[in-house]
C-alpha cells in the first residue's frame, strides 16, 4: 500500500507550516499550492526516513544545497552527472569525494513524480531538504519561496572556482559571497551551518603540522583540541587519513544552535575559515553578539537562508523541471 501524503504527520520538530506569505522575488511561497500541494510534506517525509538512518544526512544536504547556489544560482546543477557536453560539479575539487546526499535527493524526488509528475524541480526540492534538515536538527522552520527551475548544464570549472575554500582568507571569501548578492553579514550567519556536520583530515590538517609552512600548529588552536586532532588525523599516512572526519562542533554534533559562535570565540573552531571570522572587527562582532544571542542567529539563519535560496534562480520558462535529478530531459 502507498504512502498517503495529504494524511502523514511528521512528528512535531519537523512539522510543516504552510505559509501564505507574499511573493520573494520572482518566487512564490505558493507556487505549488494546485499543482503539487502536498510537496512538503513528502519532501519532509522523505527527510525524517534519512535522518532515522542517518542523523549526519541533514548536515550533508544543507552543505549540498549551498554548493549549488553558490555556483551559478540555486539550480540544482550540483545534482548533475558529467555528460559528453559538460564535466558538472560532483567531481570539482569542493564536491569530490565530499559531497553527500544525492541518494536523498533521488528518493524524495521519485516520490513527488509519482505525486505530481513533471511539476516541481529538483532545485526545489533540494531547497525544501536543506531547509527541513535545519528544522529537524533543532533550529528554527521558515517557509521556502518556491518556484525554481533546472539547470540544463553545470559547470566543474565554475564549482572549483567560486566555492569557498576553508583555506581562504576572509576577505576572498566574502567577495565570493558578495559576487552573488550576500554580504559579510551572510557569511557569519551561514557560517553557522557549521554548528553540525563533519570535515575531512585534509581540510583542516595543516593547522595541526604545517601551518602556513611554520612547521608547528596553528597558534590560534586550542591546545586541548590540537592533541584530540592529531590523534584523529595523524601526521603520516595522508593517503589513508586525508578522509577521515571530525565534527565541526565537537559539543553538539547533531543539534543545531548556536555553539559554532562559542566554539570560534574560544579558538575551538575546526576549519581555518571558521577562525577567520575573528580577524576583521566587524565580523568578529557578530561572532560574539550570535554566541550570546541564539534566538537572533536563528532568526537571522532564516533570513540569509532565504536570500541563498534566491541567487541565481531560474524561473518561468528558463531551464526546465528535469524528471531525474541526474540528467537533463
Amino acid at each position: 500500500m502507498g504512502t498517503s501524503y495529504a494524511h502523514f504527520t511528521v512528528p512535531v520538530f519537523c512539522l510543516l507550516l504552510f505559509s501564505s506569505r507574499l511573493a520573494f522575488s520572482q518566487l512564490d511561497y505558493n507556487f505549488y499550492a494546485y499543482t503539487c500541494p502536498h510537496v512538503e510534506n513528502i519532501v519532509s517525509y522523505g527527510l525524517w526516513k534519512a535522518i532515522q538512518k542517518e542523523t549526519r544526512i541533514a548536515a550533508s544536504l544543507l552543505r549540498l544545497h549551498f554548493h549549488d547556489c553558490i555556483v551559478d544560482g540555486c539550480d540544482a546543477s550540483i545534482l548533475l552527472d558529467d555528460t559528453k557536453n559538460f564535466n558538472g560539479e560532483k567531481n570539482a575539487g569542493p564536491n569530490r569525494g565530499s559531497a553527500r546526499g544525492y541518494e536523498v535527493i533521488d528518493d524524495i524526488k521519485a516520490e513527488v513524480e509519482k505525486a505530481c509528475p513533471s511539476t516541481v524541480s529538483c532545485a526545489d526540492i533540494l531547497t525544501l531538504a536543506a531547509t527541513q534538515a535545519v528544522h529537524c536538527a533543532g533550529g528554527s522552520y521558515w517557509p521556502v519561496p518556491l518556484g525554481r527551475r533546472d539547470s540544463t548544464t553545470a559547470s566543474q570549472k565554475a564549482a572549483n572556482e567560486q566555492i569557498p575554500s576553508p583555506f581562504e582568507s576572509l576577505e576572498n571569501i566574502t567577495a565570493k559571497f558578495v559576487s552573488k548578492g550576500l554580504d559579510l553579514n551572510d557569511v557569519v550567519v551561514l557560517s553557522g551551518a557549521h554548528t553540525i556536520g563533519f570535515a575531512q583530515c585534509f581540510t583542516f590538517r595543516r593547522r595541526l603540522f604545517n601551518f602556513g609552512g611554520s612547521g608547528k600548529p596553528d597558534p590560534t588552536l586550542d591546545s586541548s583540541m590540537l592533541k584530540k586532532l592529531q590523534t584523529v588525523c595523524p601526521n603520516g599516512d595522508m593517503t589513508n587519513t586525508n578522509n577521515k572526519i571530525a565534527p565541526l562542533d565537537s559539543q553538539t554534533i547533531n543539534q543545531f544552535d548556536n555553539l559554532y559562535y562559542k566554539n570560534v570565540m574560544s579558538n575551538t573552531g575546526l576549519l581555518e575559515s571558521d577562525q577567520v571570522l575573528l580577524q576583521d572587527p566587524n565580523s568578529a562582532s557578530m561572532v560574539q553578539y550570535y554566541s550570546m544571542y541564539p534566538s537572533l542567529f536563528s532568526d537571522d539563519f532564516a533570513t540569509s537562508m532565504v536570500k541563498l535560496g534566491n541567487v541565481g534562480v531560474l524561473t518561468g520558462e528558463e531551464g526546465e523541471i528535469r524528471k531525474n535529478c541526474h540528467f537533463v530531459n
